[in-house]
């Protein structure tokens, strides 16, 4: 999420903003011949995307990626409009390089120990640490951005927020392979994540000052420089007045992305302005959201979530109505109904995984390699990549 100079963001009327957003995709880069990704990027495609597009276009921690990152938006068309500019701004660009870009939580033949990290004092002392965590970090995921009112704990928003991760990890699960192997799982990314340190589900925290007070106390003894060093699914940004989800993979179809972004910026104003929606924390409740997330790991669209409250389990297509009529009101003061009503195509026809999985199915059920049957999924992946939102 761009937002300007600091000297901009500082003085930005942050009440003014509330409910304004920013989304983050992050791509692959591969060579069209062998579909794999490719090792090292040439310098010139950032820098041509720059020059076009300023600083909404980047490097990711490994040269096989790159990210942009659109404004703040002001409403959903903004984002449609600003996302098909930069996705389709980054493809045409990566085409006259001869190469091809893939929205995907992994690249379906990429091997990790083929590639390389980018050559940033960052990305440098990530890889020093994490060693072979990082340098397996062949991930890619989609971030939003929703300003919160001020005055509002964006700690205590995140804690009434959190049993919706497992939803959203769900409608964006775009990663059921990894190695060039069939993981069985349709969001590996986050299996993958969970290698790292400070990922998964945060705890429960009272309010911002204790969320500061683990922050502080992290970097008093060096395990982190500052709070973005927490890379949890969802967390209080360091650098905006935003709360920022984290979860979701990066999604092929820009129709999903857009859905993705839409919900959760409606849940965020629903429960900023109804706070009375929020169910009582209990001591089982965390661990029932992270099994909800193994569910949405395992199963995406198909998983059945637990209802800690009713005591009972609750299909995917029955969550997402139940998120859509929490958020009604709220559809209709951000003017975002025809994104929301996508979510409902989602619980019809599966995610992207589901798509890459029918794909590659089909190709070996004819005969083909596992190899060759992979190379077909990137080629839908390429493909549904580059297309335009497609809104039903």
């Amino acid at each position: 999420m761009s937002a300007g100079p600091p000297e901009q963001r500082e003085a930005m009327p942050y009440q003014r903003y509330a409910y304004h957003f920013g989304i983050e995709e992050e791509f692959f880069l591969v060579n069209p011949i062998t579909r794999n990704a490719v090792p090292q990027v040439p310098k010139q495609l950032v820098r041509t995307c720059q020059a076009r597009y300023g600083a909404h276009v980047h490097h990711e921690m490994l040269q096989s990626q790159v990210e942009i990152s659109t404004p703040v938006l002001g409403s959903a068309d903004e984002a449609r409009a600003t996302l098909e500019r930069l996705r389709h701004g980054v493809v045409r660009v990566a085409e006259d390089m001869d190469l091809r870009v893939v929205a995907a939580g992994t690249h379906p033949l990429a091997g990790w120990h083929e590639q390389r990290h980018t050559d940033k004092p960052r990305y440098d002392a990530l890889i020093d640490d994490f060693q072979m965590i990082g340098r397996r970090n062949l991930l890619c995921a989609l971030h939003v951005h929703v300003a919160v009112p001020a005055g509002v704990d964006r700690v205590v928003l995140m804690n009434r927020l959190m049993g919706w991760l497992p939803l959203f990890l769900a409608l964006s699960t775009s990663s059921p392979f990894w190695n060039r192997q069939r993981t069985g799982l349709l969001s590996y990314r986050q299996a993958a994540y969970d290698e790292w340190p400070r990922t998964g589900i945060p705890d429960h925290f009272r309010d911002e000052s204790e969320y500061a007070d683990f922050v502080a106390l992290l970097a008093r003894c060096g395990a982190v420089p500052d709070g973005s060093f927490l890379w949890w699914a969802i967390r209080p940004s360091q650098r905006y007045p935003t709360l920022e989800l984290r979860i979701a993979d990066s999604c092929p179809r820009l129709a999903d992305s857009l859905a993705i972004a839409a919900a959760y910026r409606c849940l965020v104003r629903a429960y900023t302005c109804r706070p009375g929606l929020a169910r009582e924390w209990t001591p089982l409740t965390r661990r029932v959201i992270d099994e909800n997330r193994w569910r949405a790991k395992r199963y995406g669209t198909a998983a059945q979530f637990i209802d800690e409250a009713a005591g009972r389990c609750v299909s995917f297509a029955d969550s997402v109505d139940r998120l859509i009529a929490l958020i009604e009101p709220d559809i209709a003061a951000l003017d975002c109904a025809a994104e929301i009503r996508h979510l409902r195509q989602l619980a019809r026809a599966g995610s992207s995984a589901d798509a890459q999985l029918a794909i590659y199915h089909r190709h070996r059920a004819r005969g083909a390699s596992r190899t060759e049957a992979l190379r077909h999924v990137v080629d839908w992946l390429i493909v549904t990549t580059a297309q335009a939102a497609d809104l039903q």
